[in-house]
């Protein structure tokens, strides 16, 4: 009676295990389908997945390989572990190897004793002086075409692989393979829509021969003060469509106005303050470009309140356009204008500091100057002109 009592503990402990490890599982599955859905940078996608499933599977090391399908080559996009960044510049041939067996057959692999099995390929652990026992392999396949394997090395507890945790990685690369794609795929049309974006500015800096290139420049200066700030990619991307779109407005402004070399009227600069509301109302209808359409639109606002469309002030602006703002002012300044010529860099800089906490957030300013500082020799153009002439900024 003793030995049937301990057998059916013994049995529910496993029981309880085996449920532990199979909602460890699903969770994974979970998690990995949570971060197709909301990372649309291909290496931190692939990225977090590979750790997620090297800590599922308690393993030591694991790596995503991408197939160059026309030097027939695997590359490491994604090596986690304590040889990854020596992995990074390894090419291996998809004619040998496990990994490269797996994408010529496009089949998943258990190799728990990698010794005794001659498809593998030391060469790799020679590089990177790691010691592969075991290791478990999938391909990565979308619509019947090989792109790429993931594959998991060495149970940190000297364990060897089960069909259970292979089944598991085919579920991973499955998901994995549709996500890449998908992410690339939208790179590709994100890359196209830049494109048409960045024509449809020069488009608007061609109406005025005095603001050739403004808005490349501006983004330039808008990313190089956020980065300073430590801001996200994410949040950099938003600036960058903000800052190559941020005088779409002046499409609707007219031409005898943009370029008028006198004073403007009180008539016409009615008309040239409408700008933000117009680029934000351009935009409106595209989704994707909602955060960088707000930045638009508040980018002519004023610290103290006293800018335009809204006379929004101080915290109220959105940090994006108060650096918008700055960079914006900036690249004014020391690009000659119809209405006067362009002044230096250094007299610009401290017209900065002089209306820091009037017309500009003072945050703002100390990051443009900051990142300026460090980074204005690695600009895409030259911005060292000196002359001291007095500004009249429209």
């Amino acid at each position: 009676m003793k030995a049937n009592a301990e057998e059916r503990q013994k049995t529910a402990v496993l029981a309880e295990l085996g449920e532990q490890e199979t909602k460890t599982r699903l969770d994974l599955l979970c998690e990995v389908g949570k971060k197709v859905g909301s990372v649309s940078q291909l290496v931190k996608l692939v990225k977090q997945i590979t750790q997620m499933t090297q800590r599922t599977l308690n393993a030591s090391a694991s790596s995503v390989l991408l197939f160059d399908d026309e030097e027939r080559e695997l590359l490491f996009e994604v090596a986690e572990g304590q040889a990854g960044k020596l992995l990074k510049q390894v090419r291996l041939s998809a004619q040998s190897g496990v990994a490269g067996w797996v994408a010529r057959n496009c089949k998943p692999i258990v190799v728990n004793d990698v010794t005794k099995d001659p498809r593998f390929n030391k060469s790799v652990d020679e590089i990177t002086t790691f010691v592969t026992k075991s290791i478990i392999c999938a391909p990565l396949v979308f619509h019947r075409k090989i792109i790429g394997v993931i594959e998991v090395l060495n149970k940190l507890d000297g364990s060897d692989f089960s069909e259970q945790d292979l089944d598991t990685l085919v579920s991973v690369a499955s998901t994995t393979a549709m996500s890449l794609e998908n992410a690339r795929l939208h790179q590709i049309a994100l890359d196209a829509y830049k494109s048409t974006i960045k024509a449809l500015a020069e488009t608007i800096d061609a109406k005025d021969p005095y603001t050739r290139g403004h808005s490349q420049r501006v983004t330039e200066y808008t990313v190089m003060a956020a980065t300073s700030l430590s801001f996200l990619p994410e949040e950099i991307e938003v600036l960058e469509y903000a800052g190559i779109l941020h005088d779409i407005g002046k499409i609707g402004v007219a031409d005898s106005i943009l370029n008028k070399t006198e004073s403007l009227t009180a008539e016409e600069w009615a008309v040239m303050r409408r700008h933000p509301l117009i680029g934000a109302n351009m935009l409106r209808e595209i989704p994707f470009l909602e955060k960088a359409r707000k930045l638009i639109l508040h980018h002519h606002e004023r610290h103290d309140g006293s800018g335009y469309p809204h006379g929004l002030k101080g915290e109220d602006i959105p940090i994006g356009a108060r650096i918008l703002a700055v960079a914006d002012a900036f690249d004014t300044m020391t690009t000659d204008r119809s209405y006067r010529d362009a002044l230096g860099t250094g007299c610009a800089i401290s017209e900065l500091h002089r209306y820091a906490g009037t017309q500009f957030c003072p945050i703002a300013v100390e990051a443009f100057v900051s990142g300026f500082r460090t980074n204005a020799e690695s600009l895409s153009f030259s911005s060292t002109r000196e002359p001291q002439v007095m500004i009249n900024k429209r």
